[in-house]
């Protein structure tokens, strides 16, 4: 699942790939914006974790799970 990450007043977005269900992610950024939490941490699949600051998030896309293709599109 790819996971891009838009901060304010940042030229570039965070881009991983993650091993959780969209479902659940988007769970923890809801909860992370409606609750008191100052962070929202996310983990990729290679075990780094990922801490910003839920004030400074411009938006969290979340994409759709798909299969990598393998060989050459005719």
């Amino acid at each position: 699942m790819e996971v891009r990450i838009g901060i304010r007043e940042a030229a570039r977005e965070l881009t991983f790939e993650s091993d959780q269900a969209a479902g659940e992610l988007e769970q923890q950024v809801a909860s992370a914006l409606n609750g008191s939490a100052k962070v929202l941490t996310l983990s990729d699949n290679k075990g780094r974790k990922f801490v910003v600051p839920v004030d400074a998030l411009a938006y969290v896309e979340i994409g759709a799970e798909e299969s990598r293709r393998v060989g050459f599109i005719a």
